[in-house]
């Protein structure tokens, strides 16, 4: 019998004490030695790092790369993959330095931005309703197909005349893909500018970050294949079967299916401002590490106060999940989602990624991976909060 083969992995103390690194060092690498892939975890300080952790390799063992990608290789430093969800936090970021500079106002109406948004009964729905995840809008209707599915604007005008669920405001409940058609029109509204834009021009560039809304093509040799655990399932809390079923719909075509939307060379070049950003994890932890700077380079205190308050919480409408949201931020809940330290804000991302910032500690974390896990199984991010929180 065949010894396993040793994982690669490479791990980097930039300013940790040595016995909390080494405790850190030991919780990664004992969900590394479970793991069918790779990931990786980078805690940043101020847009420096301070411990950097990264470990198996690119393309599970057995399975093909995603088209464009190359062969497999060691999850390194240089290693992009999908954020999901993650990149709604990039959304978020945009929005709050949009509201920063006037541009936006979370207390207008949509209308007053985007006039035709007041159809059906939305005259009254605000910039922070959509934001906070209580406009209604949880599925587009009718559905945009395969043709329309990576057209924000096409997609933003069905939504645009839709009836909501609920009267805006009243309900929370987690926009999984309409959120990104909805600010990415927004934010055509205010500045002219596709999401992608906003991305590199806001984030990526001033801050030297390894972020992309439409992966170039020279970058795709760079990109780690996801894939989804056997047991994988989305929406654990939800046993109510109607409530399933508008699950179902929310999702078609991404997360539920047999489809592989997510590997997809279509999803990589769109724009889709819900869960197509692409990134590093050393880019994500930088990024909610300058956040939460107090001398933050992209959105003032109290502009970052402002976002990172609540604005809406409770018990999601449709997936029976607790909520918390600033605008367009997760903050900590009561799952612990973001450890045990508070204040904390950030977003997370389908199968198991997350990112965020302690922003009493001045810290940004990322944990990035390409093996999609399911929420109820499992326990990498907490455990790795949990230790770095011991650390910090």
């Amino acid at each position: 019998m065949n010894a396993p083969r040793e994982k690669p992995f490479a791990s980097h103390n930039d300013g940790l004490p040595q016995a909390g690194f080494e405790m850190l060092s030991g919780v990664f690498e004992r969900h590394l030695a479970a793991a069918d892939g790779g990931m990786a975890l980078c805690v940043y300080r101020e847009g420096r790092p301070l411990a950097r952790f990264y470990g198996g390799t690119t393309v599970r063992d057995g399975d093909s790369p995603a088209a464009g990608t190359g062969v497999s290789r060691p999850w390194t430093e240089s290693t992009m993959a999908v954020l999901f969800s993650g990149t709604k936090g990039l959304m978020a970021t945009i929005a709050a330095i949009l509201v920063d500079r006037q541009l936006l106002d979370p207390h207008a109406t949509v209308a007053s931005y985007w006039p035709e948004f007041a159809a059906a009964g939305k005259q009254d729905a605000t910039v922070a309703h959509v934001l906070s995840h209580t406009v209604g809008l949880v599925y587009v209707d009718p559905d945009p197909g395969l043709r329309l599915r990576y057209d924000n604007r096409a997609v933003a005008a069905v939504l645009a005349a839709q009836s909501p669920l609920w009267e805006p405001g009243t309900k929370v409940a987690y926009h999984a893909l309409t959120y990104g058609y909805l600010v990415a029109e927004l934010f055509f509204r205010v500045t002219g500018k596709t999401p992608g834009q906003l991305v590199r021009e806001l984030l990526a560039e001033p801050l030297g970050l390894d972020l992309h809304l439409g992966l170039p093509e020279f970058l795709d040799e760079r990109l780690a294949t996801i894939f989804r655990s056997k047991d994988y399932a989305i929406s654990t809390f939800l046993q109510d079967p109607e409530r399933r079923k508008i699950v179902d719909r929310m999702y078609a075509g991404s997360l539920t299916g047999d489809g592989d939307p997510f590997n997809s060379l279509e999803m990589r070049r769109a724009e889709m401002a819900a869960g197509g950003g692409i990134g590093t994890a050393d880019a994500m932890a930088s990024l909610y590490s300058q956040l939460a700077a107090p001398l933050s380079p992209l959105v003032s205190a109290q502009g970052l106060h402002s976002s990172t308050a609540t604005w809406s919480e409770g018990v999601d409408a449709v997936n029976d999940r607790p909520l918390r949201f600033g605008l367009g931020y997760e903050l900590a809940d009561p799952l612990g989602t973001y450890g045990p330290v508070t204040p904390a804000f950030g977003h997370s991302g389908a199968g198991g990624g997350l990112h965020g910032a302690w922003t009493g500690k001045n810290i940004g974390f990322s944990f990035l991976t390409n093996e999609m896990l399911a929420e109820d199984q499992d326990r990498r991010a907490k455990d790795l909060l949990g230790a770095l929180a011991r650390t910090i």
